[in-house]
């Protein structure tokens, strides 16, 4: 397998794993769930450490392929 497949393998696990990210943040914040800031501020600054990543490789990806 080629470094662009595995970059697109990784990109789609983070994806996942950022969309969960989401979902459990607006679960906690809409007053479902038992809100516990210091759990929901941990999972907003990995959610944003996630993004940066998407947005790193997205980069390489498009560098690859426009190189």
């Amino acid at each position: 397998m080629d470094d662009v497949e595995e970059l697109r393998e990784r990109l789609a696990a983070l994806k996942d794993r950022h969309r969960d990210l989401d979902e459990t943040i607006d679960h906690m914040a809409s007053g479902q769930a038992v809100l516990d800031m210091f759990a929901l501020q941990r999972m907003k600054k990995e959610r944003l450490s996630v993004k940066e990543m998407i947005i790193r490789i997205e980069s390489m990806i498009v560098d690859d392929i426009i190189a």
